[in-house]
């Protein structure tokens, strides 16, 4: 007996691993601009008191600054369904870049935390311990980090639950539930000036909760729906 590797089993589900090539093409397409878009547009509606004075007065550069890793994977997500949908695909092709993903984040955000104050990542000022100085003499909590250790706390606890068999496309959805659960909580120990008056919420809470209750749904969804066969071990497992 022996064990399948996630790409093996992905072609044996008809993942993405097995989409001719042009395929392929088109939902890397999709996840791009879907992910240019949304981390513009988040990153506009939660700080549209700086952007909209600027646009006004006339430098429509100030409108190319800025970016939403929310805001990314949530139009990243919408342009890859998108692009499913015009192809015909109706297979889960996520599972497959969530460690890339978690990879490429947690990269990311220590490039954030040694931006330092520039990059608008950090937290409100605190007088924990681990309380980081970014240059300007206020000890704040370094988000940047909670998010790295959250992302690779969720990279581990999905090797571990690969041990098992998983229904495809469940994974991808627990990474994003979880990962905008995490970020629903963390906007509340950011600085923000702008929250929607009856939610004090701000632009990225509301997507990141939306995003949320849509992962939720998705997953009941799935295991209400019948087993699935997954090849696990060489032969053909039911998934409960």
């Amino acid at each position: 007996m022996y064990r399948l590797t996630r790409r093996q089993r992905a072609r044996a589900l008809g993942a993405a691993a097995v989409l001719p090539f042009e395929q392929n093409l088109w939902l890397i397409v999709g996840c791009i601009f879907g992910a240019l878009a949304g981390s513009k547009l988040l990153a506009w509606a939660e700080s549209i008191d700086q952007y909209w004075p600027a646009m006004r007065g006339g430098d429509p550069r100030v409108w190319l600054g800025g970016k939403t890793i929310v805001g990314g994977l949530l139009g990243g997500w919408i342009g890859v369904e998108i692009a499913k949908w015009r192809l015909g695909v109706t297979g889960s092709t996520g599972d497959q870049f969530v460690f890339p993903l978690i990879f490429g984040m947690s990269v990311g955000r220590v490039g954030c935390f040694l931006t330092g104050l520039d990059d608008h990542t950090y937290g409100v000022a605190t007088s924990f311990p681990w309380g980081v100085d970014f240059g300007d003499g206020v000890r704040r909590h370094p988000t940047q980090l909670y998010d790295i250790a959250v992302l690779l706390a969720l990279g581990s606890l999905f090797l571990l639950r690969m041990r098992k068999p998983w229904r495809n496309g469940r994974m991808f959805r627990w990474f994003m539930l979880g990962y905008l659960g995490w970020r629903f909580l963390a906007e509340f120990i950011k600085p923000r000036e702008i929250r929607v008056p009856w939610l004090n919420l701000s632009a990225i809470q509301i997507a990141s909760l939306a995003g949320v209750i849509v992962c939720a749904w998705l997953l009941l969804l799935s295991a209400a729906s019948p087993p699935r066969s997954v090849i696990e071990t060489g032969v053909t497992h039911e998934m409960a």
